[in-house]
């Protein structure tokens, strides 16, 4: 069993103290303790920079080495708060040759922290394989919270947030986008998604039409100083940003949740057709379950009955 750490204890310095592990989060240097070993996964701000965490700003002060996307973006940070750990990139193209050397590291008994660009590391963002190496080589796998800008949407959305489903980015092709909307038609709970600013438009038209005239808020550079927050419904966001509604910056759609009718016992049958139409009984019946909310052995046996009945659809 793993010992509890004890917690940080923050030392203000001595202005003659020349040690390299500090932060000065109001000007004042602060003297962080050395970081005990293993992998921190630090959230950091989704925009406006105040939002870091004086924990967060402990633990990059005291970590070896920061593990980060893009090394300008988060030297902004470091800088900002006067934290002089070493960076390194780890992203999506080079986490198969960086992966190794942080192992590495760790295995010299070395803190390291992992940060994305902004927000919460791992959430649409490369990390998990890390994150699952270190744990299975024994390695303590920390998290430090602070900022998302997924639960930042939900907050202003002012749409459902008791059970929400987070889908990241659509597929940019129009034919594989209204596909996957598809499939989310009736999942029983609030959407969240990320869009690019010069596919926001057509992914709100594919929305409208997929999901029907459901309330939606469009969430655009959150914590930032042009913060938006658009309310409508999908098509008619889908016209506003059409007709050149702002696009600038980092969106976030938050999409409300199908009225209960629509996932009734017809639909189900009509999700299962659907589904049973391009892919095999098992896949089908595993979507229509997780959209529906009603247990595998349920929607299994109905598909059963779709099948012997020579429902659109055959097992595969």
């Amino acid at each position: 069993m793993t010992a509890a750490r004890a917690p940080f204890k923050v030392r203000r310095m001595a202005k003659d103290s020349k040690s390299a592990r500090r932060y000065a989060p109001v000007g004042t240097p602060i003297e962080a303790p050395k970081a005990a070993a293993g992998l921190y996964l630090v959230a950091t701000p989704i925009g406006n920079l105040a939002d870091i965490s004086l924990r967060a700003l402990a633990v990059l002060a005291g970590c070896d080495v920061v593990a980060c996307e893009d090394t300008r973006v988060t030297r902004k940070l470091t800088e900002r708060y006067g934290v002089a750990t070493p960076l390194t990139p780890y992203h999506e193209h080079n986490a198969a040759e960086a992966r190794p050397k942080i192992m590495a590291r760790l295995a010299r008994g070395e803190a390291v922290a992992l940060v994305s660009d902004a927000g919460t590391p791992l959430i649409s963002d490369p990390g998990y394989k890390l994150v699952r190496a270190a744990q299975d080589a024994g390695y303590t796998v920390t998290a430090i919270p602070g900022a998302s800008s997924v639960l930042t949407a939900l907050n202003v959305a002012g749409l459902p947030t008791d059970r929400f489903f987070f889908e990241g980015f659509l597929p940019p092709k129009q034919a594989a986008r209204q596909k996957r909307v598809a499939g989310l038609a009736n999942i029983p709970a609030t959407l969240v998604l990320f869009e690019s600013g010069p596919r926001l438009a057509d992914t709100l038209a594919d929305l409208a039409e997929g999901l029907g005239p459901r309330a939606a808020a469009i969430c655009r550079e959150l914590t930032k100083l042009h913060e938006e927050i658009r309310r409508g419904d999908l098509a008619a966001l889908a016209r506003d940003y059409a007709q050149g509604g702002e696009t600038r910056g980092e969106i976030v759609i938050v999409v409300a949740p199908p009225d209960e009718t629509e996932t009734q016992a017809a639909d189900v049958d009509d999700m299962l057709r659907r589904a049973l139409a391009r892919v095999s009984l098992k896949d089908a019946v595993g979507e229509v379950a997780l959209a529906s909310g009603r247990s595998r052995r349920e929607v299994y046996q109905r598909a059963l009955e779709l099948t012997k009945d020579g429902g659109d659809g055959a097992a595969r």
